[in-house]
């Protein structure tokens, strides 16, 4: 059936539901938002699909692999109701934030090396912990920063039964002069967060830049993902009328 509608350039809603596999409620959905192009209805008020529907449906599809189907609604519906300009802005909005993505991730890795040359300081001997102005001193900050980093989540140190004085173990005192240490090569408080996390989560230098290398090769992935679904809407558009050949 999907093919005598090819044919005739004329589709009912069940076909064009199947070339993507997908529900003829979707399809519905899809021109109610914007996503495919305006219906005609038939005087028994039945939608009328055609090959331009069919396409429109391929190129949504293939921009949500790259863009996720939020941005791709509104680039699809800015298409539709003519306003290209506010398509290409939406597009470039995504490769911009991958953009920065990009840059972060290599911030972090920076980050990271400068915290895994630099020597750690020790607990004094026979201590399980140390107290705030003696990690302050420690690491050559005032306590007030130190509660501040806290107040931030950047520090997480624990309550001594009893006083209630905030006590430093290792870890911790590992991560304030993390948090010393980057905030004197002016790094911002979102990458010394991210650096944090990283050593909280995976414990050693090599599992950190495994899994920052990891997120980067990911990053590229989603890059190349990006770049067909913007070679299909260019191809749409230029076949709409939009775009030069």
């Amino acid at each position: 059936m999907a093919d005598r509608g090819k044919r005739a350039g004329r589709w009912r809603a069940v076909d064009v539901a199947a070339t993507v596999g997908i529900s003829v409620q979707q399809v519905r959905n899809y021109v109610d938002l914007g996503v495919l192009p305006p219906v005609e209805r038939t005087p028994a008020g039945y939608r009328v699909f055609t090959d331009a529907h069919v396409r429109a449906l391929a190129v949504a599809r293939r921009m949500a692999e790259g863009h996720g189907w939020a941005r791709t609604r509104d680039v699809m519906a800015a298409v539709h109701r003519g306003d290209v300009p506010a398509a290409l802005a939406a597009l470039d909005g995504g490769h911009a934030e991958l953009d920065r993505e990009r840059a972060d991730i290599r911030r972090v890795l920076g980050a990271f090396e400068t915290v895994v040359t630099s020597p750690a300081v020790a607990v004094p001997a026979r201590r399980r912990g140390v107290r705030i102005g003696e990690v302050a001193a420690l690491v050559g900050v005032r306590t007030s920063q130190l509660r501040l980093w806290e107040e931030r989540g950047l520090l997480r140190p624990v309550r001594e039964r009893g006083t209630g004085y905030r006590v430093y173990d290792e870890a911790e005192l590992r991560a304030a002069q993390v948090v010393a240490l980057l905030r004197r090569g002016t790094y911002p408080f979102d990458i010394i967060a991210a650096v944090l996390d990283e050593m909280r989560t995976t414990g050693s230098a090599q599992r950190v830049r495994a899994e920052l290398g990891r997120r980067e090769q990911e990053l590229h992935r989603r890059s190349l993902r990006r770049l067909r679904a913007s070679a299909a809407l260019h191809d749409y558009l230029r076949r709409r009328g939009d775009a030069p050949a």
